[in-house]
This record gives structure tokens, sequence and C-alpha cells, in this order.
């Protein structure tokens, strides 16, 4: 019995080292921290990779992700991209928004076709499919998720957006079965994923001339969504910095008046 315990304990323990393994197979691996101009208390925004961000999204993941809390008027105003009025409202009007009963009531065209019209400033972005039923039938079954909240909505918030964009390239180990109809990626949950690769270098020209490589397209399109999660950002970093400037001169304030009041009281 004494040689049985032992012998019976280094076997449970191989077992169970090889179940931690395989299983350490599957799980995600931890972000990669990137350098993001908006962290800390006196980040902000890259206007040049929020506009990058925006065309990224507008070219490659708009065919599958909505973008419903962001409304085009906000992408010229305060905080925003930097797009002037003009291009707010041409790249609005890019855009088909479903239009109401015409003035004969009709809500479809000859063609049996919805009524459209063209995007306005206070219209927000349209989704790409009419409801969820149509957006799961174009995606094997996979509901892509809304992009107004993502960064916020996912632990490690715009390091784990990136490395999820940028983790396609890499190669599952030795023995781990990708499913069928999914792709390997190393972040996220189960390292199966539903969403095919969405970057590829050189898949979208940028206007002011970057190259556009995964890395910078990822890194763009991140700063985007992150702006779009929290387009506030700016002005609270700046609250914020006034608010410590009143305190420093109130302290000041206060500390000369003690001086003066108790001056020759000791």
């Amino acid at each position: 019995m004494r040689i049985a315990l032992p012998f019976l304990a280094l076997t449970l323990g191989l077992l169970l080292g090889g179940t931690a393994t395989a299983a350490d197979d599957s799980a995600p691996l931890p972000v990669e921290h990137a350098q993001w101009s908006f962290e800390g208390p006196l980040g902000t925004y890259d206007r040049g990779a929020l506009q990058r961000g925006f065309q990224v999204y507008k070219e490659v993941c708009s065919a599958c992700h909505s973008l419903n809390l962001v409304a085009f008027h906000d992408l010229d105003g305060p905080g925003g991209p930097g797009f002037t009025e003009a291009q707010a409202k041409a790249l609005a009007a890019g855009y088909k928004i479903p239009a109401g009963p015409n003035d004969k009531g009709e809500i479809f065209d000859t063609h049996g076709n919805p009524l459209t019209r063209p995007g306005v400033l206070a219209d927000h972005f349209p989704p790409p499919f009419p409801n969820e039923e149509a957006a799961r039938a174009s995606n094997g079954g996979a509901l892509p998720p809304d992009l107004s909240l993502i960064v916020k909505a996912r632990a490690g918030g715009p390091d784990y957006v990136n490395s999820l964009l940028i983790g396609f390239s890499q190669k599952p180990p030795h023995g781990f079965t990708v499913q069928d109809g999914k792709f390997y990626n190393p972040y996220f949950a189960g390292r199966n994923i539903a969403m095919p690769p969405p970057l590829v270098d050189g898949s979208v020209t940028y206007a002011d001339g970057t190259k556009s490589s995964v890395v910078q397209e990822a890194h763009d399109v991140v700063t985007f969504l992150a702006w779009a999660a929290d387009p506030n950002l700016e002005a609270r970093h700046q609250m914020g910095l006034e608010v410590m400037a009143f305190l420093v001169l109130l302290s000041g304030l206060l500390y000369l008046s003690y001086r003066k009041i108790w001056k020759g009281q000791h």
C-alpha cells in the first residue's frame, strides 16, 4: 500500500497535468499591449488615425458590423475625427437610409425593394442587414456584434480588439483542431472564431497616403472604435485638467490666507 499510494498520486498528477496542458491549447493568449494616443489622463485622439480608422470601418468592417450609436453629425462634431461639415454631409449622402412612406403611402418601389433616401447628418449609420435573421444567414449562423461600444464591452479594451485583428496571422499549435467553418485566432476564447480574417496588407488605400499594413489598419480602426465608444474623452480630460488647476490655485490661496491670519500668533 505504501508503494501503491505514491504511484497512484503520480499517475493522477500526470493525467491532470496532461488535461491542463490540453486545456491551455484552447485558452486565449494574454492580449498584446499597444501604444494609444488616448491613454492616460492627458490622452487625446490622433485625428489622422481616426480618419483612417473610419475608412477601414467603412470599406471593410461595415459589410458585416453595424455602428448603431454613431450619427453622421458626430464625424464633424467637437472631439470627433475632424471631418468638415461638408465632408460629413458627403459621407452621409453616400449611405442609403430606409425611407418612410412616400406621398402615395408606398414603402416599396416598382421592383419590390424598400424605398431609401440619401443619408443626412442627423441619421445614424445604417446596419448592413435588415434584421438579426438576415445577419446570421449571411454569416454562417453567427451574429456580427455592433461595434459602437465594442472597445468598452470587451475585457482588455482596445488592446483586445487590436490583438484579435492581428492574431489571424498566427498558426494553430500542433494537434489543435480548427472547427469547420471557423478560423484560428489565439486571442479569442476557444481560439475558434466564426469571423474570417478581415484585414490584409493593402486592403485599404488610405486617402492620406499612409501604407496600409494589417498592423496599421488594425491600429487605426481600433482608434476609431475607441472614439465611437467614448467620444467625450477629450472633453472629460480637459475638464479634469481645469479642475486640478482650480484645486491647486485654491490650495495656494488657502495657504496664503492661513499665513496671513495666523502670522505672529505663535
